[in-house]
């Protein structure tokens, strides 16, 4: 059986959380539009023509904060444990790719406590690693229990039955 048909230990894709679909998107920037500058249009009529420029910026603003934010949704994080190394690859919101590799059996998950958000780091070698930047504490609570369970495993001695890996 060939490396590539070995199904890894644990895997997880890690990604930011956008509550606004794009339908919600298009109603909130419509109705904002549409008030402001139904308001801006009001105030043109009464002769405070500048309040017009200032909310259709307003519009701008919102719109430019919204794309900035749905670009950063794009950033991906890849936790995988496979039969020799733990990797971990980010992608950025560019497209940027980093890989980070770690020898599973030294690697220790640490969640830090509540003052902290519960920072999931991983610990190797000297080495700490943040992953999961983005998720809420709860998201990093549970991932940090999946790795270090997974992790666990993978320490096991083949054949004791305790390494298999799960499958959902």
């Amino acid at each position: 059986m060939s490396d590539a048909a070995i199904p890894p230990f644990f895997q997880a894709e890690l990604r930011p959380h956008r509550s606004l679909g794009r339908r919600g998107y298009f109603i909130v920037i419509g109705l904002v539009a549409v008030v402001n500058l139904s308001a801006g249009a009001a105030f043109w009529l009464a002769g405070a023509w500048p309040v017009f420029g200032f909310a259709g910026l307003e519009v701008l603003l919102l719109w430019l904060a919204f794309r900035y934010s749905y670009a950063q949704g794009r950033a991906r994080e890849y936790v995988t444990l496979a039969d020799d190394s733990l990797i971990v690859r980010r992608i950025s919101a560019r497209g940027q790719e980093t890989a980070i590799s770690l020898q599973p059996y030294w690697v220790r998950v640490e969640c830090a406590g509540e003052d902290e958000g519960h920072a999931l780091t991983l610990w190797s070698h000297g080495r700490a690693i943040r992953i999961g930047v983005f998720l809420s504490p709860e998201e990093r609570l549970r991932l940090a229990d999946a790795l270090q369970d997974a992790l666990w495993r993978w320490r096991q001695p083949p054949g004791s039955g305790l390494r298999e890996v799960e499958t959902a």
